[in-house]
C-alpha cells in the first residue's frame, strides 16, 4: 500500500507490513529543509501511532544518502533583533530541541528504523541514522560530521549517540577533524552492520531483513528494542530490574507464544496481532 499523501521531500510506501520511506530531493542532495522538519516526524510519528508497519525501511535517491542540514532553516527561523537577548537564545535553544526530537522519534517508535545508506552521509544525515536501530552502507559511502568545518558543534545527536556506537576516541577524533569514515572503516568500527557492491543490492537485503523483522511477534520485537535502548543508557542491574518489569507485563505465553508453536505443528506462518493504535488526541 503506497501512502495517499504527497510529500515534498519523501515518499511512503507500506507493503507487507514493512514501510519504506525513501528521501526524494536528489538534485538538492537531500539536504534537510524546513519541508523535511515537518515531514519526517510527523511520517514516523503516523506510522506509530497506527501500528501501519512493523518495521521501518528509510533509504533516499541520487548519488548521495543526505547532504544535512540545509542552512535556509536556520534563516526561516531567524530571530527577530528587536528581542531581549535572553529571549532571543532561548528561542534558539527551542529550535534545537525541537530538531532533535525529529531524529528521537526513531528511537521512540515502537518498531525498529533500518537505515539503507549510499554516498555521503554528511552533518544533519549522521545525526539522523545514529538515531536508527541499524544501518547499512554501500561501497562507496562515507560518513562525516561536517559541522566542524562549518565552525559550530553538532547538536541534533550524533555526539550523544555515536559514542554509544563506537568507541569514543573515534567518536572524538571525526568530530574534531570532520574528516570522513568510509564504509570499511565504518563497519570495522561497528557503525554499520554490512557493506554492499550497490544501492540496489543494498536496498534488497535491507528490505529482507525487514521482512524477516515484520515475519516475528511486534510485542517480543517492541520488546527487544526497549529493553536494548534501555541497557545502553543505564547499569546492567537497572536494567536487569526493568526487564523483570517489563516481562511480568508484557510476557503472555498463551497468545504469541502458543500461535508460534500452533503454526509449526500446522506447518504455516504464525498470525500475531499488532500492537495498538495510540490517538494522540485522546487522554482515555
Amino acid at each position: 500500500m503506497t501512502s495517499p499523501v504527497n510529500y515534498k521531500t519523501l515518499t511512503v510506501d507500506i507493503s507487507n507490513k514493512v514501510a519504506h520511506i525513501v528521501l526524494n530531493r536528489p538534485n538538492e542532495l537531500n539536504a534537510m529543509n524546513v519541508d523535511f522538519w515537518h515531514e519526517f516526524p510527523s511520517v514516523i510519528h503516523d506510522i506509530n501511532n497506527k501500528s501501519a508497519a512493523r518495521a521501518i525501511v528509510i533509504s533516499s535517491t541520487g548519488k548521495h544518502f543526505c547532504a544535512g542540514m540545509d542552512l535556509a532553516v536556520f534563516s526561516a527561523n531567524g530571530a527577530d533583533d528587536n528581542i531581549e537577548l535572553g529571549r532571543k537564545h532561548d528561542q534558539l535553544r527551542r529550535l534545537v530541541l525541537k530538531l532533535q526530537d525529529c531524529f528521537t522519534v526513531l528511537e521512540t517508535a515502537r518498531m525498529p528504523v533500518l537505515m539503507a545508506i549510499q554516498g555521503g552521509c554528511i552533518g544533519g544525515a549522521v545525526d539522523m541514522v545514529t538515531a536508527a536501530d541499524c544501518r547499512y552502507c554501500t561501497s562507496d559511502a562515507f560518513f562525516s560530521i561536517e559541522e566542524t568545518k562549518l565552525g559550530m558543534t553538532a547538536d541534533v545527536g550524533t555526539l550523544q549517540r555515536l559514542p554509544k556506537l563506537i568507541s569514543i576516541g573515534l567518536v572524538k577524533e571525526l568530530a574534531y577533524t570532520g574528516r570522513r569514515m568510509p564504509a570499511e572503516e565504518a563497519k570495522q568500527a561497528g557503525l554499520v552492520n554490512q557493506v554492499y557492491d550497490t544501492q540496489e543490492s543494498m536496498i534488497t537485503a535491507v528490505l529482507a531483513i525487514a521482512a524477516e523483522i515484520a515475519a516475528r511477534s511486534p510485542l517480543a520485537v517492541t520488546g527487544c528494542k526497549e529493553m536494548i535502548n534501555y541497557a545502553r543508557d543505564h547499569s546492567v542491574q537497572d536494567s536487569l530490574n526493568y526487564m523483570s518489569v517489563w516481562q511480568s507485563g508484557m510476557f503472555q505465553p498463551q497468545n504469541d507464544m502458543m500461535e508460534i508453536f500452533k503454526a509449526k505443528a500446522q506447518n504455516r506462518p504464525p498470525e500475531f496481532a499488532e500492537l495498538t493504535q495510540i490517538d494522540p488526541t485522546k487522554i482515555f
